[in-house]
């Protein structure tokens, strides 16, 4: 199959590649999926005459905005990963996936790290609606953390097998893809938990 075969064989009518509108529409599933559970914990706390907030000092405000600009940090390694394959670097497709990859792990060990003090300091599932949503939002991005890193590390292990190149990075892309929305949910869930 020639290259121009292999890029008609891969588009549908609309012109998008199978695999970039496979992983729109996916991402599409889980914007509906996360906004159901963040629009019902802003109309309950907006509108619930029992929706006590923890106390500030209880939330761990300083360790989350870490863990924000440890997300942040691998959206910016995830792009660097993207653009060195697009240019032919294999090498900084490989370092540069390396740190998003371990960022990610970074971000779950701080969360594994806030989860018990939150439980000591009497929030819990199910001590409160906040508790209930803060577990719940929280515990579901981080598997979804936990999906973009094994995501990630599959396209690491084929780059260090050298099947990717400037012309065929697709999946580092839609990797990519992935991996900015969790960043982007965690990006709205910092705020509503941690500063409002």
């Amino acid at each position: 199959m020639t290259e121009t075969e292999h890029a008609l064989s891969n588009e549908t009518v609309t012109g998008i590649p199978n695999g970039k509108l496979g992983i729109w529409v996916f991402l599409a599933s889980e914007v509906m999926l996360f906004g159901g559970f963040i629009s019902s914990y802003v109309v309950l706390r907006t509108g619930s005459d029992f929706f006590p907030i923890p106390a500030r000092e209880l939330l761990g405000v300083p360790l989350a905005t870490l863990n924000t600009f440890v997300l942040i940090t691998s959206s910016v390694t995830m792009v660097l990963a993207l653009d060195a394959i697009q240019k032919g670097n294999r090498k900084g497709l490989i370092q540069f996936l390396t740190w998003t990859i371990f960022l990610g792990f970074c971000f779950l060990a701080i969360k594994s790290y806030e989860y018990p003090h939150k439980w000591s300091e009497g929030i819990t599932i199910s001590s409160s609606l906040f508790g209930s949503f803060y577990f719940t939002l929280t515990g579901l991005h981080g598997l979804h953390v936990i999906g973009g890193i094994a995501f990630n590390l599959y396209i690491l292990i084929q780059a260090i097998k050298g099947r990717y190149s400037a012309d065929h990075c697709d999946r580092v892309e839609y990797a990519g893809l992935y991996w900015h929305f969790v960043d982007l949910v965690w990006v709205i869930l910092f705020p509503i938990f941690y500063l409002l």
